[in-house]
This record gives structure tokens, C-alpha cells and sequence, in this order.
């Protein structure tokens, strides 16, 4: 019984290790390979049996407005923190212990769409949470907000500034508005739901509220300090 407990502890713990080596050399090699897709438009794509609209862009190909917008929007300390707001998520939970998105900062969204699955596991959370700390650690400020830039959904099928950009408004991600970014950024909690292109008078307040909280940060400083 000693001698098969003990070769089950050694097995869990090559496993363990093997995972997190595994895991580790992964992301280290994201921060220089763009990736060609993600867990989350894969998962659409088998759903749909649709391919999904999405196509890179670098971080200077993708407009400042949307850079700012969307950190205004999601994540407001993403330049401070090590991949986790507690101060946000203490009181998301004391507000709704079941609406807890909101404290969800820009690395924990990207680890989850790049690497994961949509749900609320333990063991979602408990990997999401490793990605986490494996991509603050590994990664460049301004490459999570890249890759986030890349495959957030921005509507049904609709992932990436590029394809964003085009489908809403006939542009470029390099060529959004402050206007047009803070509409996108203002979708960000239900793209399905909310349209950019056809906003509701919901989706323009809370637009403009994102174009005062980007002044407040100090705009495009906030970028360049990073």
C-alpha cells in the first residue's frame, strides 16, 4: 500500500512538472509567435461549422484609440497590476457573487480566450490563473494587450481589432476613431448582444463614459508609459 502510494505521489508530481515545463516553453514561445488562432474561435468554428472573420495585426498597426478604449473599459489598472485586480474583484463580489467579469483584468481575458474554455470550473479557473502568472511573467505589457487585441470577439464571428474594424465600420484597425474604438470597447461585455455599428442608445453612453475615463488616464501617455 506505502510503495503504491508513493509511486502515485511520484506520478503526480512528473505530471505536475511535465505540465507546467510544457506550459511554460508554450507561452515563451507566443511572446515572439503570433498565434493563429485561439481556444475560444476554434470552439466557435467547430459550433458553427463557420470560419471565423479574424486576421493579425502588430500592436502599431492596431489604432491607440482602441488600445486605450479598451484598457479604459476592461481594465483601467492593466499598466500596475501583475495580471490580478483583488481590490476589483472584492468588490465585484460584494456587489454580485455572480457577476464577476468586471473584475476580470485584460492578461486573466486573454489567457482564458488564447489557452482555455468558456465556463466556471475550478479547473478553469485554477489554469486560467496559471496562464496568468506565466504570461505577466514571460510577456511584455504591450504584447498581452497584442495578442488580447487580436482575438477578443467583437461580434458574432468577429475577432480581432482588424476584423472589428472592417465589419462594423468599413475601416482599418490602424484607422478607428476615438469615436468607433470607444464603440467597440463599449460591446466588450456582450458582443452578441451589442452592436458597434448599430449601438444602442445603451452602447453610446457607456461609449462615452469609456472616451472620459481614456482622458482621465491620460490617453495616449498611458500607452507609452508601459
Amino acid at each position: 500500500m506505502t510503495h503504491y502510494l508513493n509511486r502515485t505521489i511520484k506520478s503526480g508530481l512528473f505530471l505536475a512538472v511535465a505540465f507546467a515545463a510544457i506550459t511554460a516553453l508554450l507561452v515563451l514561445a507566443l511572446r515572439w509567435i503570433d498565434p493563429p488562432s485561439s481556444a475560444v474561435i476554434l470552439t466557435w468554428e467547430l459550433s458553427s461549422d463557420r470560419k471565423a472573420r479574424q486576421q493579425w495585426r502588430s500592436l502599431e498597426n492596431i489604432s491607440p484609440n482602441l488600445q486605450m478604449a479598451v484598457i479604459a473599459a476592461e481594465d483601467q489598472k492593466f499598466s500596475r497590476h501583475h495580471g490580478f485586480d483583488f481590490a476589483s474583484l472584492q468588490k465585484a463580489l460584494a456587489e454580485n457573487r455572480k457577476r464577476t467579469r468586471g473584475a476580470s483584468t485584460i492578461t486573466q481575458q486573454t489567457a482564458k480566450n488564447l489557452f482555455l474554455w468558456n465556463g466556471r470550473s475550478y479547473l478553469r479557473k485554477g489554469l486560467e490563473a496559471w496562464f496568468t502568472l506565466l504570461m505577466e511573467t514571460l510577456w511584455s505589457k504591450r504584447r498581452i494587450l497584442e495578442v488580447y487585441l487580436n482575438i477578443i470577439e467583437f461580434g458574432e464571428g468577429v475577432y480581432g481589432a482588424e476584423a472589428a474594424a472592417q465589419a462594423h465600420f468599413g475601416t482599418t484597425a490602424r484607422h478607428l476613431s476615438a469615436s468607433q474604438a470607444g464603440l467597440l470597447a463599449a460591446v466588450l461585455p456582450n458582443p452578441i448582444q451589442m452592436s458597434a455599428s448599430r449601438p444602442s442608445p445603451y452602447v453610446r453612453s457607456r461609449a462615452s463614459a469609456i472616451h472620459r475615463q481614456v482622458q482621465q488616464l491620460g490617453g495616449r501617455r498611458y500607452l507609452q508609459a508601459m
